[in-house]
């Protein structure tokens, strides 16, 4: 693997992180009696951001090459 892969894995790992820390946190937040569904949306927002930031880079490290 050469540097920039390296720093795409890098990237990647942290970004799986971050949107678990979310999922748990929307999780934690809906659990509640009165859950503020504006801040859920929010999260939920920026999990799916993350999420298409994630598929972004898996798509650099592994390009679908027709043969």
């Amino acid at each position: 693997m050469n540097d920039d892969e390296d720093t795409l894995h890098a990237r990647l790992s942290d970004l799986r992180q971050d949107h678990a820390d979310l999922d748990a946190a929307v999780a934690a937040i809906s659990s509640l009696p009165m859950p503020d569904m504006l801040l859920i949306a929010r999260l939920k927002r920026k999990k799916l951001a993350l999420k298409d930031e994630i598929a972004r880079i898996e798509d650099q490290l592994n390009p679908d090459i027709i043969a």
